[in-house]
């Protein structure tokens, strides 16, 4: 008899610390976003994040073209960062020229994840985008808060589809 375990994003949900939805990234269905700029469908723009954001709340920096499902960041350095309450945070990511990978950076709260890396990164929060895929950034042990989620992308070219939490 074969035993399978889920590992990475296939383990259930932590359904007693969640309370942040999945939330769609394109103008089409996007909820909490609180770039000050706003939203320039099929253009790229220059983006900012305010100081602070409210749970469930997110905002782009650099810049960025936003579409009707996802968000292409033209430009490198473009970061997207988001407050959720929950165990773990997933984010659908998908490379716009598939002849190379497109590195990111996490920070939670402002610091590297460390032992609340996600399977897809490390614990100083390195990672690339290198198929389409849901990558895991966040899994946390512990007690669970609202937390900052930070990811940085070092290279253009990156879309980004929407966030799942467990």
């Amino acid at each position: 008899m074969v035993s399978i375990e889920p590992q990475g994003a296939e383990v259930a949900a932590d359904w007693g610390n969640l309370r942040s939805p999945e939330n769609y990234l394109g103008y089409s269905r996007t909820s909490g976003f609180r770039s000050p700029e706003p939203l320039a469908t099929a253009t790229s723009r220059t983006y900012t994040v305010p100081p602070t954001l409210p749970l469930n709340g997110w905002a782009i920096s650099g810049d960025w073209m936003v579409m009707g499902d996802s968000i292409r960041l033209a430009r490198p350095l473009g970061r997207i960062a988001y407050r959720f309450h929950a165990r773990d945070a997933n984010l659908v990511m998908r490379l716009v020229a598939s002849d190379r990978s497109v590195r990111f950076r996490v920070r939670i709260d402002g610091k590297p994840p460390g032992d609340a890396h996600g399977a897809d990164i490390d614990a100083n929060g390195a990672g690339a985008v290198n198929e389409p895929r849901l990558y895991q950034l966040i899994r946390q042990t512990g007690r669970i808060d609202d937390r900052l989620l930070e990811i940085e992308f070092l290279d253009p070219d990156v879309e980004a589809y929407s966030f799942t939490f467990g």
